[in-house]
């Protein structure tokens, strides 16, 4: 028998994963939403405390920052599922529930990621906020500008300005975490890529196919983000 081409192996008929694939890869795209939307705000949070928290909060913050850029991503993911269905299987026990429940892959993932991604946003938008000119801060101070209209007017787009290259790079290394989440058992891209391998015993094919719908994602993604990095900072002097 001869062995399906790509193009057939990636249809969207009875006996092409077309459809599975593209299931799978929005379940990725979703995940790596979720999970960046979680580290956005940690990160705004935790920028904030080691910028103008006091000593206890800045120590926590840069407790949560070292270990978690510290540890495995995949360790964390461990940690939120398997520990996660422990606490839901104890609260279940306290309202007469029988058995093992197990966490929802989807958000236990989720909010690895975004833990894991939040240590990294810490330290991108502390950077973003160090690098604001302090005369910019201090003209909006003499214009008479009030403390929340200084943060919203000044300050947060200065430092979204500075920190968008940064972002966009997060964004990319929240796409590729999401992968991990396959051990959840989460239908996302690469699990449901490792079925197809193992339903048609084409492991490379399916792998090979794999890569290349990650980098059509990677790829579409960054060219946003890079449109959006040049239109934020039209009018900006590069040193």
């Amino acid at each position: 028998m001869n062995q399906p081409s790509i193009l057939e192996l990636v249809s969207f008929g009875s006996d092409g994963w077309g459809k599975a694939l593209l299931a799978g890869a929005w379940m990725t795209i979703l995940i790596a939403l979720a999970g960046y939307s979680i580290g956005t705000a940690i990160g705004s949070f935790g920028a904030w405390a080691k910028i103008s928290g006091g000593r206890s909060v800045r120590l926590a913050a840069d407790t949560y920052t070292t270990v978690l850029r510290g540890i495995p991503d995949l360790l964390v993911i461990f940690l939120f599922y398997f520990g996660g269905s422990t606490v839901v299987t104890a609260v279940g026990r306290l309202f007469g529930a029988e058995g093992f429940v197990g966490f929802p892959g989807f958000l236990a993932g989720s909010l690895a990621v975004g833990v894991t991604s939040g240590a990294q946003f810490t330290e991108v938008f502390r950077g973003a906020f160090k690098a604001v000119h302090p005369g910019e801060i201090e003209a909006a101070i003499a214009c008479g500008m009030g403390r929340s209209l200084r943060f919203r007017r000044i300050i947060v787009p200065l430092t979204l300005r500075h920190a968008l290259p940064g972002l966009g790079n997060i964004w990319q290394v929240v796409l590729k975490e999401s992968a991990l989440v396959s051990i959840t058992g989460v239908a996302e891209l690469l699990r449901q890529t490792q079925i197809a391998a193992g339903s048609t015993g084409l492991p490379f094919d399916f792998y090979l196919i794999g890569g290349g719908v990650y980098l059509v994602i990677s790829t579409g993604s960054g060219i946003l983000l890079r449109r959006a990095e040049k239109h934020f900072t039209r009018g900006v002097r590069r040193a």
